[in-house]
């Protein structure tokens, strides 16, 4: 039965409170193409649930499986395995059913789980403290932009070029509603990075600078002396790291100087899933504890001297005046942030280092075969498990054939950056531990036949 408890007389009420003329003046923010107009095309009107059932398994077959074709695809998502164990103990019913401590003091479990994710988070991001997680990491990335400003009372964050252009999406998107002055600039298809240029641009009104590690294009720099140029001029540094295999084999952020570092976590413990539900990282520097958004679990001792866990911190506009919060950030991916926990818990330090050697010596090897293809340059010589070429023909179409062909090559820069001519032959291709070396030649010999 349907579940409509308004009639038109509670509406007109409830928009003459509000100050809105109809239903649709709560959408004006919405684009007019992106609104529906009608039913949802290609869904039945009305059925049974047997005939939905079979109709959506259709629409399903459609698909093309990651886990069936050679996979290439990257830039801020990545397939890699997650054991089986992983799934099983994430649908234990204490787990799967558990939504969020309101009562901290009878969920023990949880948030004794979220206290062990905290602290694989901030050993992984070197970090002093790390939070309970967030939505994903464009999210996480524009929270840590606001915390900035909260810090420093500045307004104006530098992007580097090499941030993931929908993490700038993100960024340009909430700005409007904050005022926050957001730079940001497209990358050169080229080895280096945009270090010194960031470096020349901080300046007395700078809140933080922004910068991806690996950045989009798979590139890796040292972050150093962009730290010590941030702290020259009291500005933060905030890293973003979307793929969080990579600090098994590569320094940290903060052990580089990062004041703030966040994340995509979907690498591990959480499948590709069309885009999400995924989780974000959270970690900075002990002294900003107070400014960080989410929440924050903390280990104590009851009356009685046993072991317990508390909500320790909580800046959210559910807890406290709205004002005066952090963040609107109602929960944590809790369940998200369990899988990746769990996946950690299975690894351990050897084990993550372990997968990412896998990775770069997978990547390494793939890119040393594509780049004898005809055609094909390798643009970034130096990479963890993501790197990309200049192809001698633009890119998305030749995603797009192979895709036909039931490769998925990689992602094609002009897709990131659609009209942008300088980019249009760049494609990214990542190779995890799930890409066999059969894969490999797959798209290699495809490629040399699209590009002949």
């Amino acid at each position: 039965m349907r579940y409509l408890p308004l009639t038109d007389t509670d509406r007109s009420e409830m928009l003459n409170v509000i100050g809105a003329s109809s239903i649709d003046a709560l959408f004006a923010d919405v684009p007019e193409e992106a609104r529906l107009t009608g039913p949802i095309h290609g869904l039945p009107h009305h059925a049974s649930e047997l005939a939905v059932e079979r109709h959506m398994s259709a629409l399903a077959r459609q698909n093309t499986v990651a886990g069936e074709v050679p996979f290439f695809l990257g830039c801020g998502a990545y397939r890699h395995h997650v054991p089986a164990s992983v799934d099983h103990l994430i649908q234990r019913g204490e787990f799967l059913t558990a939504y969020t401590p309101y009562q901290p003091e009878i969920a023990q479990g949880t948030l004794q789980m979220l206290f062990e994710f905290q602290t694989q988070v901030a050993r992984l991001l070197g970090t002093d403290v790390a939070n309970a997680s967030m939505y994903d990491g464009s999210t996480a990335c524009w929270e840590a932009i606001v915390m900035a400003r909260r810090v420093t009372r500045r307004a104006k964050a530098i992007l580097s070029s090499g941030l993931h252009p929908h993490y700038v999406s993100v960024a340009n998107t909430m700005a409007k509603f904050t005022g926050d002055d957001v730079h940001s600039s497209l990358p050169d298809l080229s080895a280096e990075g945009d270090i010194d240029a960031l470096i020349a641009a901080i300046d007395d009104d700078t809140s933080c600078v922004v910068v991806q590690y690996p950045d989009i294009l798979g590139r890796i720099a040292d972050l150093s002396d962009l730290a010590a140029a941030c702290q020259a001029k009291k500005a933060l540094l905030i890293a973003v790291v979307t793929e969080p295999v990579a600090l098994g084999a590569i320094k940290s952020p903060g052990e580089m100087g990062a004041d703030i570092v966040v994340g995509e976590g979907q690498s591990i413990g959480v499948g590709l899933q069309f885009g999400g539900p995924y989780v974000g990282l959270f970690g900075c520097k002990e002294k900003y504890v107070r400014q960080m958004p989410g929440r924050l679990c903390g280990e104590t001792v009851d009356a009685e001297g046993k072991r317990g866990f508390v909500l320790t911190l909580s800046t959210r506009e559910q807890h406290i005046r709205r004002e005066k919060a952090t963040s609107n950030i109602c929960t944590n991916s809790g369940l998200c942030a369990l899988a990746f926990s769990i996946h950690m818990t299975l690894l351990g330090e050897k084990g993550l280092r372990g997968l990412a050697e896998a990775n770069h010596l997978a990547a390494s090897a793939a890119a040393d075969r594509l780049a004898r293809v005809p055609g094909v340059e390798l643009v970034t010589p130096t990479f963890f498990n993501e790197f990309t070429l200049k192809l001698s023909k633009e890119a998305r179409p030749i995603v797009r054939e192979l895709a036909d062909r039931r490769i998925l090559a990689g992602v094609s820069l002009g897709r990131l950056y659609p009209g942008v001519e300088a980019l249009e032959k760049g494609l990214v291709v990542a190779v995890t531990e799930t890409a066999t070396a059969e894969d490999v030649e797959t798209l290699a010999t495809a490629l040399e036949e699209v590009l002949a």
